[in-house]
């Protein structure tokens, strides 16, 4: 994440993220697959670590192999794409709203207080101990368990998740940058899928 200045000069919270180039590996159709869709490569790998299943898929388009490879349905950026064509952040214009979706960060096991909020027990009346327990799980003799679903301590983060209606702030086509305000949900250097 970053600030940059608006044309006002107010400052905008903003994250930089690399948006390509995309090449497009394959293209699905419905007389062959069943479904339309466009399979797209991002970022670099080495050689010896593909099998060579994966090194014939991305023979076609002439680059690769690719670091992450996803599968767009109803895919549409106003053209007629063929495979080995690249895909650039220029899809995008400023001020446009865009959907971001990426797996949040991870933060291990955390108690009720950090997960849902818990207030914890009071401070006094003799609690040494219990101030940052979750209190009474269940009910009586009926029906003598915990129901599913409950709030408890457990993992946190590390989970799918998708911000809606974020604004593009600017698109930088010369480094393929684009830039979002506001932060998505990612870690650093984390993979993210940007769509209209």
């Amino acid at each position: 994440m970053t600030r940059v200045f608006d044309e006002a000069g107010n400052v905008v919270p903003a994250t930089v993220i690399e948006a390509g180039p995309n090449v497009v590996t394959q293209i699905k159709t419905v007389e062959k697959d069943g479904y339309t869709a466009v399979q797209i490569g991002f970022g670099s790998k080495k050689l010896k670590h593909v099998t060579k299943a994966v090194q014939g898929q991305t023979k076609k388009s002439g680059k690769g192999p690719f670091e992450v490879v996803r599968e767009l349905r109803d895919f549409d950026n106003g053209q007629e794409l063929q495979v080995g064509d690249e895909i650039k952040c220029t899809i995008f214009s400023p001020g446009e709203l865009v959907r971001v979706t990426g797996i949040t960060k991870g933060l291990g096991f955390q108690g009720v207080v950090r997960r849902h909020h818990f207030g914890g027990g009071p401070k006094s009346h003799g609690q040494s101990d219990r101030m940052r327990a979750p209190g009474s799980l269940g009910q009586s003799s009926y029906p003598s368990r915990v129901f599913k679903g409950l709030k408890m301590a457990g993992r946190m983060g590390g989970v799918q998740q998708t911000v809606r209606n974020v604004r593009v702030v600017k698109v930088d086509e010369a480094n393929n940058l684009l830039i979002i305000k506001g932060a998505v949900p990612a870690t650093d250097q984390g993979i993210v899928l940007i769509r209209k």
